[in-house]
């Protein structure tokens, strides 16, 4: 499981392709859905942050949202929408920093 914390501008198109497949399993796994990757290490960004449901959907909606960019159809209906940060990402950032300064 790879979570990045770059611009997703930067990934190539299969590289943006599975960080949208790796962060679906990182949701499920927050979600409880999986019994396995519950220990992984990617997932601690999300695990420490007090509100880890709204972090990995966030960081869903800023993947997909670089996905439309590029034309690609990422399904919406994987996020939960209602728990998602609009406010926008920088540039580059580190997701644990960002979202404990912005909650």
């Amino acid at each position: 499981m790879r979570l990045w914390s770059i611009c997703f501008e930067w990934l190539d198109p299969i590289g943006l392709i599975a960080l949208w497949r790796e962060s679906l399993l990182a949701k499920a796994v927050l979600y409880g859905f999986t019994k396995g990757y519950t220990k992984h290490p990617q997932l601690f960004r999300f695990k420490s942050y007090s509100k880890p449901l709204p972090a990995i959907n966030t960081y869903l909606f800023y993947i997909k949202k670089e996905a439309d960019y590029r034309g690609y159809s990422f399904s919406n209906s994987k996020i939960d929408n209602t728990l998602v940060d609009k406010r926008g990402f920088p540039k580059t950032f580190t997701l644990t920093l960002y979202l404990s300064q912005n909650s």
